[in-house]
């Protein structure tokens, strides 16, 4: 029997990933020099690997407490303390990767037919979610300048009503770089406090942030807001620690969703495993051997790569100041999937189209350049300007 039919219609009706359906057309071949996924091609640090390893030869294979293991919270309140000032562990959930940190946020946020506004281009999965809840999506479009994407923030005060419920953010940006400043952040809190709303801030590129601070991450909202404002902001361990294979990440909310998060966390994957959790631990002991490190690295590569896409005449770019993407334009050719879809059988050079974040972001591209050898991007650039020279 076809169980098609008896599928609710809100899962029949999600998009399948654009990303993967490019990334499938060139997978298993040797020859493509793939860049269409986020994340780098560098492996987890071994000081973070071996924790996992002693975990496990402990026999650490047992359940954990759903909320994670109290060690762990504590590390990450103090890491995000460090960072945003006093963050108490009783504002944090340990989750099974950001992805489900987000999916946890919107079951606990999000009613059948509440609206949820969301500024785009952003990656697909937080505007998915929200319509797996039943709720119903109303879009903010960031608009291109030369490149670089900016925040209408009279069309996004518009949108955003005492109807809305929630209001989903994410900057740094995934795909197109974009950062909220001090003053957008204050100026959005402030609005959402008069209308209600709460704010789903997806933070997890904060570190990847190449403007210069004095605490090395980008603006967050929780410099500005009070514990009990409405603020959810969701992390992960992917990025900034190389771990996105371990699918660790970790929710700051009110000190009063805690409790009622943790039963979620319970109707859901119950705990994040040990072992992961035991990595997670190392990886923010060694948070500042690591981290810098990386985020130096990713810096060399946007300032490899942005500088040879600028000189390529109909490419439309401009430098992120934060994240592991560049987000740019081909002139001449505006369905980005089968751009994307063409450059990997007859370039052998895999992106991700970037009509798989937004419809208003068709014509452009996402190149992550997040490689361990620079030598590659070079290398990509070249196959892309061979095959406009012939196209």
């Amino acid at each position: 029997m076809n169980p098609t039919p008896f599928l609710r219609q809100t899962v029949l009706d999600l998009e399948e990933s654009r990303i993967r359906e490019v990334a499938n057309a060139g997978m298993g071949r040797p020859d493509v020099l793939a860049f269409w996924f986020g994340e780098s091609d560098e492996v987890t640090p071994e000081v973070v690997r071996q924790a996992a390893i002693a975990s496990l030869q402990k026999g650490e294979t047992f359940y954990a407490h759903n909320l994670g293991l109290p060690e762990l919270r504590q590390a990450v309140a103090d890491y995000m303390s460090g960072l945003h000032g006093q963050i108490g562990m009783d504002r944090i959930a340990i989750t099974s990767g950001g992805v489900n940190a987000l999916m946890l946020a919107f079951q606990a946020l999000v009613d059948a037919g509440d609206e949820v506004v969301a500024v785009t281009p952003v990656w697909p999965n937080l505007t998915a979610q929200p319509q797996v809840m039943g709720g119903r999506l109303k879009c903010v479009s960031l608009r291109p300048e030369g490149g670089e994407w900016v925040l209408d923030m009279a069309a996004l005060k518009a949108a955003v009503t005492p109807a809305t419920r929630v209001l989903v953010l994410n900057a740094p940006n995934n795909p197109t770089g974009w950062t909220l400043s001090r003053a957008e952040q204050q100026t959005i809190l402030d609005h959402c406090r008069q209308t209600g709303t709460w704010i789903l801030a997806d933070e997890v590129y904060e570190r990847l942030y190449y403007e210069p601070t004095p605490n090395a991450c980008a603006p967050s909202f929780l410099d500005i807001a009070t514990p009990d404002d409405r603020l959810v902001v969701v992390h992960s361990f992917s990025k900034s620690f190389l771990m996105t294979g371990w699918r660790m990440g970790w929710l700051v909310m009110p000190p009063a969703m805690t409790q009622p998060m943790g039963k979620l966390i319970e109707f859901n994957t119950s705990c994040a495993s040990v072992f992961t959790q035991r990595a997670a631990i190392a990886a923010l002991q060694h948070t500042h051997e690591i981290t810098p490190r990386v985020v130096a690295h990713l810096k060399a590569c946007r300032d490899t790569l942005v500088p040879l896409l600028q000189a390529i005449p109909g490419v439309q770019v401009a430098p992120a100041k934060g994240g592991m993407y560049a987000f740019f334009r081909l002139d001449g050719h505006p369905d980005s999937v089968q751009t994307a879809k063409r450059l990997v059988s007859e370039a052998g050079l895999g992106l991700a189209p970037g009509e798989a974040f937004a419809p208003e972001a068709a014509g452009w591209l996402r190149w992550c350049f997040a490689s361990k050898d620079l030598s590659r991007l070079e290398q990509g650039v070249e196959r892309l300007k061979n095959w406009l020279a012939k196209n």
